[in-house]
This record gives structure tokens, sequence and C-alpha cells, in this order.
């Protein structure tokens, strides 16, 4: 890409390219439909649908497709073609606003949770407008909702954009109160995407990084991430060509991809875009992790993409930076310049809070998989215990409102390094705390919770939907009230006291922390079998039908479909396991003992005095003879502990069994296999170890 300007958005069908090809008048009131959230008549469908096939072809697409985000946590796509044969011969190409609005998918094809059988197949795909058509190899994309039949949502996106609705009603009623009015308010979104990059040969050497994405077998190596010389090092060539070519792809999507870097652990990086309205953040990451899988492909690369590819370094997160913007711009959670916009913002900082408190089951929920399972609680992620960080700053604003004693905040410090020429420089009013699930950063919360694999449609819709609930019952309250000042001050206050229990400023790794949070009464689901059913709690489907984001069947559909899906992730992963156990690992460890019973029989047949010494052949051999034995009998019973455990009929038992019973089963294989690992030749062992994958890109 020579101009960078130029190409940014150049695939994509944005308000330059509408302009350009849309006449004035059609434009006008496509841009009035999707500001007031109003149905589209059918000549302005029809003139946009003509106008973007005019752009798309003349881009080189030649299908369209209905891009949607099903359960599965990825994207789908169905492509026709523009292309329509003529009676007599020839074609023409042709796009009808009808067909731009709504599309046909299989809904029963797709995880449902029981909202669709097999039997009843039809599903709709209908227009996001408020999200860009962009061109994706060769074929024009228009974002859509998915729904079945009956209405229900089968997908992520539609709760989404329905959460967004009723936090803007609720916003745009609680700013009424301070007697501002806007045109809307929605939630920005920018998403901290972290990675991995393996040498894509040694990839497919690893059966359980094909079908797990993951590693379910591997001895640490002598260096992990110990020296902290990887953070924001040097970049690899390999690497520095694929981020190269990755931005200018998201460039011509319009993904403002803006920080790249070298993350904690050996191959992990990160790329991190500019913020962005809540459900255009959440298509553009979903482009992000399919474009990042496919051009590492192009650099003899994989990228991984799994919240734990590697036992005992760092995993990978998705960092939601979450945030309150109105219409003209404006951030609702940066501090104000007088008394009242400081009450406003405090208020709204005291909505997030009670919201984060009220619905800690839910944030949790939102972040659940079994592979982040295996990253909550340490190397940098966040625990499983929803806690709040709002800063010694701030934490004082508020905590002045209980105890009635004023405070200004502290002015902005200069920090002086005393160095000569370096220029002092400004010192934030807080420090950050990496372990803190949800953290005030300045002017928006980061939740830190959310795994890098996963999409970020549904920790968003919670967001959305709890801070909307919390701003309802305060608009409710200072509606009526005869002193705004008094009743706002008093409000802040009440919900400090009440909910200063979420507030945790210390280690969130410490053991003093899970006996100081249970004293506290806050919830700890260590993983997501405890969390998942939790969401059709009462209180939760009362809040989600109250502001119409999903029903009661909407909400057990996702319930089950994350259950069923958490199941047979596990169970996949320890089929891998035993299949590698039983293929590779022990064939291998059999021959490895008979070279070494073969060199022991050949030095005791060596007629000399003294006899030659065999006892490092003789020792190796006793210890890797034990551990087959043991790796054997506990393949075995992993085998048998999966039967089992899929036999349960309730799929939130069945959970449960996979998490405790199954996941100990396979834990024990795995130590069993890692000391062989380390006991075995390098060329006798069947797969690359974790110093070839982590450090040979």
């Amino acid at each position: 890409m020579t101009n960078l300007t130029e190409g940014f958005g150049s695939m994509v069908f944005d308000e330059r390219a509408m302009r350009r090809y849309l006449d004035p008048q059609a434009f006008a009131r496509l841009k009035r439909a999707t500001d007031t959230g109003t149905q589209m008549d059918p000549e302005t469908a029809d003139a946009v649908a003509a106008a973007m096939k005019a752009w798309a072809v003349e881009h080189g697409a030649t299908h369209y497709a209905h891009w949607f985000q099903p359960h599965t946590g990825f994207t789908a796509e169905k492509h026709e073609s523009f292309l329509v044969p003529e009676r007599g011969g020839g074609a023409v190409l042709e796009f009808s606003g009808r067909e731009l609005i709504r599309g046909e998918a299989d809904g029963s094809s797709f995880p449902t949770g029981g909202l669709r059988a097999t039997f009843e197949a039809r599903g709709y795909t209908a227009w996001d407008p408020t999200s860009y058509a962009f061109i994706k190899d060769g074929v024009l994309c228009i974002p859509t909702a998915f729904c079945s039949y009956g209405g229900h949502a089968l997908d992520k996106k539609t709760p989404l954009l329905r959460s967004m609705d009723a936090l803007n009603q609720q916003a745009r009623r609680f700013l009424r109160c301070f007697g501002q009015e806007v045109g809307s308010v929605y939630a920005t979104v920018g998403l901290e995407q972290e990675y991995f990059l393996v040498d894509r040969d040694r990839y497919y050497r690893r059966k359980d990084l094909i079908y797990t994405g993951h590693t379910l077998l591997g001895a640490r190596p002598p260096k992990g991430q110990e020296l902290d010389d990887h953070y924001y090092g040097a970049l690899k060539i390999r690497v520095a060509d694929f981020m190269r070519e990755l931005n200018e792809e998201l460039w011509k999507l319009g993904i403002p991809a803006k920080t790249e870097h070298n993350e904690a652990a050996p191959a992990q990086h990160e790329l991190a875009p500019v913020y962005d309205k809540c459900n255009i953040a959440v298509d553009h990451n979903q482009l992000t992790m399919e474009v990042m899988k496919k051009l590492a492909k192009r650099h003899g690369l994989t990228c991984l993409l799994h919240e734990k590819p590697f036992a005992g370094i760092n995993g990978s997160g998705k960092h939601n930076n979450w945030g309150l913007s109105t219409d003209s711009g404006r951030n609702l959670l940066s501090p104000g310049k007088t008394p009242e916009e400081n009450l406003c913002f405090l208020l709204l900082v005291c909505a997030v809070m009670q919201a984060v408190d009220d619905y800690q089951d839910l944030l949790r929920f939102s972040v659940s998989c079994a592979g982040n399972d295996n990253r909550l609680g340490g190397f940098e992620a966040p625990p499983a215990i929803v806690s709040m960080f709002l800063g010694e700053d701030l934490e004082r604003a508020l905590l002045a409102y209980v105890s009635g004693d004023s405070y200004d905040g502290r002015s902005r410090e200069m920090l002086r390094l005393g160095a000569g020429a370096v220029l002092d420089i400004p010192r934030d009013n807080t420090d950050r705390n990496r372990t803190s699930p949800f953290a005030f950063t300045g002017n928006k919360f980061e939740f830190r919770s959310l795994g890098s694999s996963m999409s970020a449609a549904d920790c968003n819709t919670v967001l959305n939907t709890i801070v909307a609930e919390s701003l309802r019952q305060f608009s409710q309250r200072l509606e009526g009230a005869s002193d705004l000042h008094s009743e706002a001050a008093a409000l802040i206050s009440e919900t400090v006291r009440a909910h200063a229990r979420i507030l945790f400023s210390g280690n969130g790794y410490s053991a003093e922390w899970v006996e100081e949070a249970r004293r506290r009464g806050l919830s700890n689901y260590a993983s997501s079998a405890e969390a998942i059913p939790h969401l059709t709690d009462e209180k939760n489907v009362e809040l989600f039908e109250r502001h119409h984001v999903m029903s009661r069947r909407e909400l057990e559909s996702v319930r089950d479909v994350l259950l069923e899906n958490y199941c047979k992730q596990i169970r996949i992963d320890a089929g891998v396991m035993s299949e590698m156990v039983r293929r590779d690992v022990l064939p291998a460890v059999l021959r490895f003992q008979r070279e070494l019973a073969e060199t022991i029989h050949a030095k005791q047949r060596i007629q000399s005095a003294p006899r030659i010494p065999c006892q490092a052949e003789t020792a190796l051999l006793e210890q890797i003879a034990k551990r087959s034995d043991q790796l054997y009998l506990r393949r075995i019973e992993l085998d048998q502990t999966v039967d089992r455990v899929a036999a349960i009929q309730d799929v939130a038992k069945q959970a449960l069994a996979f998490r405790q019973q199954v996941m100990e089963a396979m834990a024990r294989v795995r130590e069993s296999c890692d000391a062989l690992e380390d006991l075995v030749s390098k060329e006798a062992w069947p797969y690359p170890s974790y110093g070839n994958l982590l450090y040979r890109v």
C-alpha cells in the first residue's frame, strides 16, 4: 500500500463510496434510517443494492454473501453470484434490495440449543445497515443478523444490537436528568488482540495443535519468559513481514490497526486497533482473527488464537476497552471541567460499579469457554473472581461522598527523571493493576478477562445491558428529585456504600484475596462449567427481558449451546491426547527402551576386565520403563473416564464432570508424558518440543 490514507477503507462500502455511487436523495434516506434506527423503504433498499453491486463489481467482486456470526464463535457466509443467465443466451448482473435486506440460511445446522430441530431448517439473515459492507477474497460481504423462522436470535450480533438500543435509551434518559439532550449514546470498544505465531511446518507435526489449537503435551523448555526479554523486543524478520502485510490488509477493510508489539511470552504478539462503535468493533475483531490466520500461512507461519497454547507461560487474552460516547463524539467517561459535569461523570462510574457488582455472574459467564479456564488466574490474566479497580484518585473521590469530606483531587504531577535533556513528563493520577478483571483506565473501563479466541459480542452484550439497568434505576430516582444535586450526591454515597465490596486494588493472584472475596460475598466461579448455568438465573432472565435483549427461550438456548460446546471441546482434547499417547508417544518410547536395552546387552557381551560400566543406560531404562507403564495405565484411565462422563445425560452435570474428572485425568497423563519427554532423546521423541515451537520462528 503506497498511499496509506487513500488505501484505508478501499475495500469498504463506507460513506465515501456511498456518496459516490448513490444519488443524494437515496444517501440522505439511508443516513436517516441508520442514524435514527428506523425501517428503510423498498425504494431506498433497491438504490443501495444497485450502488453496492456497481461498487463491488468495479472492485473485482463476483459474488455477494450475508456475513453473520452464529453461536460457533466464528463467522459464516454463503456466496451467491451476481451473474444471472438470460433466456436465449448471455447473462446480466443482478442484486436487488430484497436480496440485500434478507437472506436465507439453514436454521438447524448451526448451534441452536434446541431452538430449531433438524427438520425445522429455515433461518433468516437480516442486513445490519449500521455496519459497512466490505469485499473479502472477491466477495461482497454484507454484515447481517441471523434469526430463526420464529424470530429467535440464533447469533451473537442480534442480542448485541438490542443491548446497544437499551443502553442508548437509558443513557439518554439519564443525561436528560442533567438537562443534556443528545441524539444518541453508544458504547465504544477497543479490542487488544493477543496471539502466538509458530512455524507452520512444526505446527503440522503436532496433532494437538492441528485438532485443538493448543498443546496437550509438552515438557517446559529450559528457558521460558523468565528474563522478560521478549516483551516489546525487536521484531523478528518473519514476524515483521507478517505484521506489515496484516496492517495493510486490515487498513483496506477499514480496520484501524494502530499498535503492534511482542508480548511477554516468546512467540506471542499483540495488535490493538483504535476504538470504534461497539458492533463495528466486534465485526472488525472477527475479521482481524480471520485475516491473521489466513496471512500467517503466506509467511510460513501459523497463528494460534487459543487462550493457552503453551503451559507455563502467558496465555492470550483480548482486552475489551469499553467506553461511552455521544453522537457528537463526547466521551462520557472523561472527568468534566465543571462540578456539574463531574457529578454526572461520578454517577456514571457508580452506575458501572453497581452493574459489575450486581451482575458478577453474567460478566464471568460472558468470558466462559474451556480454553479461557486454562488462562484465568495467572501469568498476567485476571482471576476468575470479578472485581473492579478504580485507581486511588477516583476511589477517594467517591469515598468522600460517603464520609462527607471534601476532595478536589490531586493536581497532575510531573515526573522528573533528572537526566539532563530528558523532559519532565506528566504522571497519571493512578497506577495500573494488571491483575484486575475490570479496571478504570482514565476515560474507559478495561475488561481483561475475555479470551483471545472468543467473540467479543457476548461480553459487550452483557456490559451494555447491565449498565443500561443501572442507568434505568438512577434515572427513575433523579427524575423525581426536587434538588438534583443533593439527590445525585446522596445516590453516589448510597451506591458506594452498597457496592464498595466490588472494589479491590491489591494482588488478585494472592490466596488472601480469595479468602477476602469470600468474606465480601463475591462469587468465585473457577470454571466455565460453574459459571454458564447462571445465565438463566431468574434475576438475569428478568434483566434481559426487561430491556428486550434476549428472551428466556433465547437465554436457555445460549446456555445450552455453551455447555454443549464446553463438553465437546474437552472431549476432543481428551481424545486427541489419548491418540497421541497410544499411536505416537508410547511406540516411540518403547523403541527408545529397546535401543537402551540393546546397548546394555552389547556392552555386557564384550569380554574385558573390568567390565564396561552400564550404570547410565540401566538407570535411564529403569526410569523410562516405570514412567511408560504409568503412562499406559493413565491413558486407559482417561479413556474410561471420558466414556463414563459422556454417558451423563444432564449437560450441566456433564460439563462439571468433564472439568473435574476428565481434565484431572488428562493432567495425570500429561505429567507422565512430559516426564518421559525429559528422559527420551530428542531424535526419538515424535513431536517438536516447546523450545522448537517457541524459539524457531
